[in-house]
């Protein structure tokens, strides 16, 4: 029954990707007839330009605070889906104490990561910031 269950909302899961991904696709901007690839260039550049990206090479600084930011936010995102199955785990355990311990030390394992994050964030920051001032 229980692994019923587990299957079941794994194939939900699954599944959310191959019904997004066709939204996002056909989301695209197409250029006129006979416009080509100068109207396409021109959406890019609108759109780059709407989201701060600046034309050419960053410096190295910002370029690994970028880089740093993204590692930790996916980190972030991964540490909640850990607490997701830590609570499922904790929910389904049915008086279970093996399963409830389990559970207990996936979510104390993941408030422990979460703080490592943040506290990996907050430092990052800083120091790259430090050097972003140091060197202009």
């Amino acid at each position: 029954m229980l692994k019923n269950s587990y299957l079941k909302f794994g194939a939900m899961i699954g599944s959310l990707p191959a019904l997004i991904l066709p939204l996002s696709v056909s989301a695209g901007a197409t250029a006129a007839p006979g416009q080509g690839l100068n109207a396409s260039q021109g959406s890019l550049t609108t759109i780059k330009e709407g989201a701060g990206i600046t034309a050419g090479a960053s410096d190295l600084p910002t370029l690994i605070g970028r880089i740093i930011g993204v590692l930790l936010g996916v980190m972030g995102i991964i540490l909640v889906i850990y607490i997701v199955l830590a609570g499922i785990t904790y929910m389904t355990a049915g008086g279970d104490d093996a399963k409830v311990k389990k559970a207990k030390a996936m979510i104390q394992t993941s408030v422990v990561g979460i703080i490592i994050i943040v506290a990996a964030y907050s430092i990052s920051s800083f120091v790259i910031s430090q050097i972003i001032t140091a060197t202009a």
